[in-house]
């Protein structure tokens, strides 16, 4: 007999006597009843999204809130305006008129959910889907005392509504778990690669970057209006080059598509839940890995797509930041290194994707992106350089990074050609070649 029983259910135990009393369905009767109202705070959707937001404005770090006062919220939109000022003269996208926003972290919880939600939910849908199919019927175990093969699939037919309903659950504790927790490290609403606002407005949480600037040893105006800088600059990109954000939406929803979930992993979650004890669902709720998968080769492309895109974002975001700044700011080249060790160390973003959809959110070619727009903003063409944004079609992919001569010669920029090769090394701002980070390098 199969001991991948779903749902905790397992055979009576007969003690020593092989004739004992057979499969008890008054029991199961009332192990479902119990289970149903345990899982009330389930939902219809994929996600019960109001679920997730509650668990996330009760995270340890909501708790914390140091909430903003009148002062940030000044210093923030003084830094928006000196940073947007500096880019003016540094890259074509113009900045919108919009405010500044200072965010606490409840602000960032609420304000991101909606696209939270876009990113998750295609995720969500596949792994609740393979949990009703399998709960509906597929792979059910075999040989239960007291009931032939017919009679169990009628029984489990119906727990395919109920196994929508923990999916659900299960994905909004986890969200909001990993929300919460993220909400406490989040520094700007681009800090995690991924556009979390559609409305163009440079947003940063005051509080946090106090921290992070506390953590660093600098001061917080230096760290703040380098932090501007590059929220100005990302909100720039993205208002200012339409087709970015549905190229970076379409990876991640075609990683969910490739999503294969392991039915005998989620056989043996289902095994440690005790329908009559409450305390077994909130154990298995609050795994971290609840809904670990393998990855499919049409995953590892998404995922390729969607780091190199990163990558370029981010290269992109520098090259900006460096010409806006100039030696306007002596500590630079320590707060560049600072954002470039926190990505290459895999920070809270890809912490929570990773508990969330299964995947790194990890631009780990930063290494080949800024060699690409050092050579393209070589010459100060600053049009030039962000024209590389004007279509998809003009920017590299991960194999052209691999080989930018070969890229450049293909595109008819021979001008761009390195006489000795390739560089193999990334040029700080003071000009000092430096290897770059090993996690940055691409995997072999």
């Amino acid at each position: 007999m199969s001991g991948n029983i779903p749902f905790g259910f397992q055979p009576p135990d007969r003690g020593d006597d092989d004739n004992g009393p057979g499969f008890d369905l008054s029991n199961l009767g009332s192990a479902l009843e119990s289970l149903g109202r345990m899982l009330q705070s389930g939902g219809e959707t994929a996600v019960n999204w109001d679920m997730a937001r509650q668990i996330a404005r009760s995270a340890e770090p909501q708790k914390s809130d140091p909430g903003v006062t009148d002062k940030e919220r000044t210093a923030v939109s003084e830094a928006v305006a000196l940073a947007n000022l500096w880019l003016d003269q540094a890259t074509s996208f113009a900045a919108s008129n919009a405010a500044a926003i200072a965010w606490s972290r409840g602000d960032w919880v609420d304000g991101t959910i909606p696209e939270w939600q876009r990113i998750v939910t295609p995720v969500a849908e596949q792994v609740t889907g393979t949990m009703s199919g399998l709960m509906a019927g597929q792979g059910l175990p075999e040989g239960i005392p007291g009931l032939d093969p017919d009679q169990m699939q009628a029984m489990m037919g119906p727990l395919a509504g109920l196994a929508q309903q923990l999916g659900s659950a299960m994905f909004a504790n986890q969200v909001g778990q990993g929300l919460g927790m993220l909400s406490g490290e989040v520094l700007t609403s681009s800090d995690i690669g991924l556009p979390l606002t559609r409305d163009g407005r440079p947003t940063l949480l005051p509080g946090n970057i106090g921290e992070f600037a506390d953590g660093l040893g600098m001061a917080r105006q230096e760290v703040l209006l380098y932090l501007t800088l590059r929220e100005c600059a990302h909100q720039r990109l993205f208002t200012h080059v339409p087709w970015l954000r549905s190229r970076l939406e379409d990876a991640v929803a075609a990683y969910a598509r490739g999503i294969q979930v392991d039915t005998s992993q989620m056989q043996e979650m289902f095994g440690r839940i005790d329908p009559t004890d409450p305390t077994s669902i909130n154990e298995v709720m609050s795994g971290s890995d609840m809904f670990q998968m393998a990855q499919t080769p049409e995953q590892e492309a998404a995922l390729a797509r969607l780091e190199t895109l990163l990558a370029l974002i981010e290269g992109w975001v520098d090259n900006a930041v460096t010409s806006a700044v100039g030696d306007r700011l002596p500590t630079l080249p320590q707060l560049t290194e600072a954002m470039r060790r926190r990505r290459a160390a895999g920070g809270p973003a890809e912490k929570t994707f990773a508990s969330l959809v299964g995947l790194e959110l990890r631009p780990r070619r930063l290494r080949e992106a800024a060699q690409f727009w050092a050579r393209v903003s070589a010459d100060d063409d600053i049009a030039a350089r962000d024209g590389y944004w004007d279509h998809p079609d003009l920017m590299p992919t991960a194999e052209d990074l691999d080989d930018l001569d070969g890229f450049f010669q293909r595109s008819g920029a021979e001008d761009l050609l390195l006489p000795d090769g390739p560089a193999s090394a990334i040029e700080d701002t003071d000009g000092n070649a430096t290897p770059a980070p090993e996690d940055d390098r691409p995997e072999e």
